[in-house]
């Protein structure tokens, strides 16, 4: 049997994209270790991306230029006002087109393509290619961007038009699938697919990643350090889980000398949590780290982990994390909208909390601190979801 994977994104460190995408990979080798696994690897600067530990059989790695010529902006500019079309964005998904034009897909026997960002060039390249009726499309996240649960974009126009050509591009390939369930089914819906958008959910193997870098790993000064690593966008709200733990250190001595919360994160609103709790000394928001010293930080300074979904009323995505720290049996706290994907998927309510209700927030850190202070025994908040058998049962019902 033979694997062809079409990739964006296979860096280390700063992007989910690339963490899962690396994952994938890894545990498509165990679920199929006769098979032979080729990977086109398609993205528009050089990076290093220690594509050496990889497990794959052949691994070929194409830049893109993003750079366009500027007789195709300057017609742009007028064009896209009159047609709704940006020549920009053709004139991009073209160069990634030649590279995937020129594979022999003929001598595959399952061919998956997947994006990474917001732009999905590797998918809207495909578009009247060959490939594409042999292809499995697999979504990382919602396009266009307008329909991204918490982007608060209004869809324009070029929106609509960039709707109306991946719902061409569905309907030329053979299947689809997203990362989470809500996606699956709100994708299918908004595309007008007749065909049905399977799950195949976020991954994470360690096998793939040199974690030996511990140089900027902090170690923790109390007993139970509460974490989060991550971005700050898309409706993710951390200030209210914060609030709710300045609430519990001032209300109760043993939490204020016990435990301590960490937080390494970037985007919407940093400065503004940095201002808002500087005086509580609880709390350190510090730098963000690169992806080994973050994982040993999470895996071996952290005794309860914060995952941010986006919000504030449904989250239709899975967010990498989530598949990550599932690898870690440790505690987490999922501050979550009322609808959202890691609502369907954990079972202890004690792990989820709503974005919303500080009183609830406070709750469950509460309920997460107090059993940690006793125990620190592995725990498995998204039970064997992520697990090498359910990765494998679920891939193979989809390409049969």
């Amino acid at each position: 049997m033979k694997f062809l994977v079409i990739a964006q994104d296979l860096r280390v460190s700063g992007t989910s994209a690339g963490i899962v995408m690396r994952s994938l990979l890894a545990k498509l080798c165990k679920a199929y270790p006769e098979a032979v696994i080729d990977v086109s690897y398609i993205i528009h600067r050089d990076t290093d991306d220690d594509l050496d530990i990889l497990p794959v059989d052949n691994l070929t790695k194409h830049i893109v230029s993003r750079k366009r010529p500027f007789y195709v902006t300057f017609i742009n500019w007028f064009y896209w006002r009159l047609f709704h079309v940006s020549l920009n964005e053709r004139y991009i998904y073209k160069q990634y087109a030649k590279f995937i034009a020129s594979i022999d897909y003929e001598i595959y026997d399952h061919i998956l393509i997947t994006s990474s960002g917001t732009e999905h060039e590797t998918i809207l390249a495909t578009y009247n290619l060959p490939i594409l009726k042999h292809a499995t499309l697999i979504f990382h996240d919602p396009y266009p961007l307008a329909w991204y649960v918490g982007a608060n974009k209004t869809p324009s126009n070029l929106d609509l038009f960039r709707l109306k050509r991946v719902m061409e591009v569905v309907e030329q390939s053979k299947l689809c699938a997203t990362t989470a369930k809500y996606m699956s089914h709100d994708l299918q819906h908004l595309f007008a697919s007749k065909k049905k958008f399977h799950t195949l959910p976020h991954q994470f193997d360690a096998s793939v990643f040199d974690l030996s870098d511990t140089s900027q790993v902090r170690k923790k000064s109390s007993k139970i350090s509460i974490s989060y690593h991550g971005a700050l966008m898309y409706g993710r709200n951390l200030e209210n889980l914060l609030l709710a733990y300045e609430s519990l250190i001032n209300e109760n001595s043993v939490y204020n000398e016990q435990t301590e919360f960490v937080i390494r994160a970037k985007g919407e609103g940093v400065d503004d949590l940095k201002e808002r709790f500087k005086e509580v000394a609880n709390i350190q928001i510090l730098e963000t780290l690169n992806f080994s010293n973050s994982s040993n930080e999470q895996i071996y300074e952290s005794d309860i982990v914060v995952i941010l979904e986006n919000g504030p009323y449904y989250c239709n995505i899975l967010v990498g994390k989530a598949a990550f720290l599932a690898a870690n049996n440790k505690p987490v706290l999922c501050v979550s909208p009322e609808k959202s994907e890691l609502r369907t998927i954990i079972t202890d309510n004690k792990f989820i909390a709503d974005m919303n209700d500080i009183a609830d927030l406070k709750v469950k850190l509460q309920t997460l601190i107090d059993d940690r202070l006793i125990s620190n025994a592995p725990v498995y908040p998204f039970g064997d979801y992520f697990s090498d058998n359910v990765f494998k049962k679920t891939l193979k019902n989809i390409l049969s």
